[in-house]
């Protein structure tokens, strides 16, 4: 398998992602090794359960997985590979199965944990950091949002932190993800091996009492302090109906938090900050099918914004990787360049499937 190494032990399917030059970074290949995995384990008796962890140079854990392959995205992009397309709706796919596997599924998020990394870790019925593990969806940064399944598990953060996240890709450091519900237990670093050995190393013990165990060893503490970047105004200004709203507010609110978050959002393109506040708002009332169903809508229309005339180079996604992770000269050019300047005509199509329901990629999604 293509980056992906997996065992089955006393009744638990153990899955190692081991790309870390590339911080485990999801490659097409490895979505579908994962999917295929996971999919034949669903009927195999001897597999109860599953556990997932990532790799560094050297070994297992360090880091989990730092998104998908956005040079992939780029190149893809440019060229018009069709393998662009069959890699979102494949991960998503992915996702879906992984957030409504029937066998309890344990993710062991050390290290980098961000955007695809994410969407294979947040279905799980145990996630547990470390104090190494920096968490985040920071796809604005890329003139992207926050997708594989970010809609459905950003808008379930308390009050408006999902919102914040979303827009401003936060990152989390450690024991703050417990504090937004993106976490259940932070353990030692160091103690990861033995947590993730005493899953199998008892067989004489059943897969139940081992994982019952298991959550007692990762009670998370009830002493823990909020993050500093978890401001008191987040909910009452990132409730705020419109991006312009919450600029405003946050331009009015004078304290050096508002600032700092005003100067993020400004980095940030202008057009999807206004189409990540509606994903968020409209993923809070939807299934995970259905949302996973509109991100593919999204995710094509950011490649391909046939109603602003762009795709290929001139798109927002293709820019903002460009400047990020190609040329790096942290320069985007964002077309409109400013908040104000985008109108609903711009935003309110991205909302709309180039698909029928009975055609959409991710109709049998349920």
């Amino acid at each position: 398998m293509s980056n992906i190494k997996w065992q089955i032990n006393a009744g638990v399917g153990l899955i190692t992602l081991d790309r870390p030059k590339a911080l485990n970074a999801l490659s097409l290949d490895m979505v579908r090794d994962l999917r295929a995995l996971l999919t034949n384990w669903l009927t195999n008796p001897d597999v109860e359960a599953v556990a997932i962890r990532g790799s560094n140079k050297e070994g297992p854990f360090g880091a989990f997985c730092a998104g998908g392959d956005i040079r992939f995205f780029h190149e893809a992009a440019i060229t018009n590979d069709p393998a662009l397309e069959d890699f979102f709706t494949e991960e998503y796919s992915l996702n879906h199965l992984i957030f409504t596997y029937p066998k309890p599924y344990i993710a062991f998020m050390d290290g980098i944990v961000m955007g695809g990394g994410m969407g294979i870790s947040q279905g799980a019925m145990l996630r547990i950091v470390t104090e190494r593990s920096k968490l985040a969806m920071p796809e604005t940064n890329i003139g992207l949002f926050p997708d594989v399944g970010g809609g459905h598990f950003l808008s379930r953060c308390p009050g408006a932190t999902g919102e914040y996240l979303a827009l401003t890709g936060q990152l989390l450091l450690g024991a703050e993800s417990l504090a937004v519900d993106l976490a259940d237990a932070v353990i030692d670093s160091a103690d990861m091996p033995a947590i993730w050995d005493a899953l199998t190393n008892d067989p004489t013990t059943s897969v139940t009492e081992r994982i019952e165990a298991l959550h007692q060893n990762t009670e998370p503490s009830d002493e823990l302090a909020p993050p500093q970047w978890l401001h008191p105004n987040i909910d009452s200004i990132f409730a705020l109906e419109t991006i312009n709203d919450i600029a405003a507010a946050l331009e009015n609110d004078g304290s050096d938090w508002a600032a700092q978050t005003l100067d993020i959002l400004h980095k940030r393109s202008p057009l999807m900050l206004h189409v990540v506040l509606k994903q968020i708002r409209v993923g809070r009332d939807l299934s995970l099918a259905d949302d996973l169903r509109i991100e593919r809508d999204l995710v094509h229309h950011c490649f391909n914004t046939e109603h602003l005339g762009r795709s290929g180079h001139s798109s927002e996604t293709v820019e903002g990787i460009r400047a990020l992770a190609i040329d790096k000269d942290y320069s985007p050019v964002w077309k409109p360049p400013h908040i104000e300047d985008v109108t609903p005509d711009m935003v309110e199509p991205f909302f709309v499937s180039p698909w029928t329901a009975q055609n959409h990629p991710l109709a049998a999604l349920k």
